[in-house]
């Protein structure tokens, strides 16, 4: 395999950036979460602000933030042209497809590991895809959401975790026609709290010479 993209899904809490970066080290390619992806949308000429506007949220609240009107696409985006974008002048569904473009435009350099924004569904044509979704217990969840101290009781990490997972179901489910965390729609589905990123990453080692 030439060039492979490796994307995560995740539910909140189950360490799915950390393992992603851990993967992205491991094999010596370049990782991006809604961070990096941000900064990488600056150098193909987009407002970066793009990947907070949508922050992984369906487009009733997209909407709400950008005050936009239901269905208003100022700003066109053709498949294949980066152009520069103004959050602001966009509707929701124009702004996923911006974001969509930058990650398009990364997956065309050379291999990688993107952590959410649906870039299972976005890179699915991509010869090189490796698509997977990483879940794991809430009682597990809980205690790394404590530990990274999002939150300070059970309760409201407990409570953190439903709505996270929500939103980016939610938004998943409205953009891909797909639904989210089924395992149907990876190549790969893995629970963190009985496989470690070591054991991951030597699976996905063993893919990638294979093919």
């Amino acid at each position: 395999m030439d060039k492979f993209v490796i994307v995560i899904g995740r539910q909140f809490g189950c360490r799915g950036r950390e393992i992603g970066r851990q993967i992205a080290e491991a094999l010596d390619v370049p990782y991006y979460d809604k961070t990096l992806l941000s900064e990488a949308a600056e150098k193909f000429g987009m407002d970066p602000e793009i990947f907070k506007a949508a922050d992984e949220k369906r487009p009733s609240f997209l909407r709400n933030f950008l005050g936009l009107s239901c269905g208003t696409s100022n700003v066109p985006c053709t498949p294949g042209t980066i152009s520069h974008f103004e959050p602001g002048s966009l509707s929701p569904e124009s702004l996923y497809n911006a974001q969509s473009e930058v990650i398009r435009a990364i997956s065309e350099k050379g291999s990688c590991v993107i952590v959410g924004r649906t870039a299972d569904y976005v890179l699915r044509h991509h010869p090189g895809l490796i698509s997977i979704f990483i879940q794991a217990p809430m009682e597990h969840r809980v205690k790394n959401i404590i530990e990274r101290k999002d939150a300070s009781s059970v309760e409201e990490a407990t409570a953190m975790a439903k709505k996270h997972d929500k939103g980016r179901e939610s938004y998943y489910n409205y953009f891909t026609n797909r639904n989210w965390g089924t395992a149907g729609n990876y190549h790969l589905c893995f629970d963190s709290s009985r496989f470690d990123s070591d054991a991951v990453i030597a699976l996905l080692k063993s893919y990638i010479r294979s093919k």
